[in-house]
């Protein structure tokens, strides 16, 4: 089994470093299995870069990297709203517009933190009992720094746990009555988040599948700044982001990725 574990200032470099872990000799088929990538600030990124991995993704046909960190997080919109109601009320309307574009009839990363399908029909806000309790917890003496969970909960198990000190760190995406495709969305199946009593809030990201090229650029930069905004409500410091992955793929045209990823000339698309 080919693994790796690698480490990075920001999206860039750490998609980088990921990226050349999967792509060596010994590993023909570019792929790993409970793989590590940790991110210091993932909301930074390499302007320049990213504009050159999007020319190579657009001769593939693949979407922008910034529509796939939007999935995650809608930066644009979040900054549009005073408040997270605001947020969570202006998405859920817009929400059944959102999944008639391609790709997202399923629903969308960030649909489910935020409209989480329950089975009385009602959606669940997920980021908003995380904020809460972030911000609750970090006010205290002897804040709890982390919500030991397994993914078989569900967010509602939060409000049983309130009177236990259990902090409601985690945020599922995979919904079990309804995802039974063996791949496609979600791909992400739930974020959990760690309290530094030092004040800052990190994260962590389990995918059962990533592939590098089309999405994972992406899906950094959206952890990240979804990451931020926690942070920012909950009044803590942004932490370092963690994405594990049970299977990780470095996908794409290998031969036009490789010198981006060993630094040398900048690459055209056709």
């Amino acid at each position: 089994m080919h693994t790796f574990a690698v480490e990075g200032p920001d999206v860039t470099r750490a998609w980088i470093a990921a990226c050349n872990a999967l792509d060596r000799r010994d590993n023909p088929s570019r792929t790993g299995f409970h793989t590590v990538v940790r991110i210091a600030d993932p909301t930074a990124d390499d302007p320049g870069f990213r504009a050159e991995l999007d020319r190579v993704r657009a001769g593939q046909r693949h979407e922008p990297i910034e529509t796939v960190a939007n999935t995650l997080f809608p930066a644009r919109l979040a900054a549009q709203c005073a408040t997270h109601e605001k947020l969570t009320a202006r998405y859920r309307a817009m929400y059944q517009r959102v999944r008639g574009f391609p790709g997202n009839h399923r629903g969308t990363y960030f649909g489910r933190l935020v409209d989480y399908p329950a089975p009385n029909g009602e959606g669940i806000d997920q980021l908003a009992k995380v904020i809460y309790r972030l911000r609750q917890q970090a006010a205290g003496k002897g804040a709890m720094t982390a919500a030991y969970e397994i993914d078989i909960v569900h967010p509602r198990d939060a409000e049983a746990a309130a009177g236990h000190g259990a902090a409601a760190t985690d945020a599922l995406v995979h919904a079990p009555d309804r995802d039974n495709l063996f791949r496609g969305f979600p791909c992400l199946s739930h974020c959990s988040f760690q309290l530094d009593r030092s004040g800052a809030v990190h994260a962590v990201a389990l995918y059962r599948y990533h592939y590098m090229f089309e999405r994972a650029y992406g899906n950094y930069l959206g952890l990240g700044r979804l990451l931020a905004y926690i942070a920012d409500r909950a009044g803590l410091r942004r932490g370092v982001l963690t994405v594990i992955a049970g299977h990780a793929q470095l996908d794409g045209p290998i031969t036009r990725l490789r010198p981006l990823l060993s630094g040398t000339e900048p690459l055209l698309a056709a």
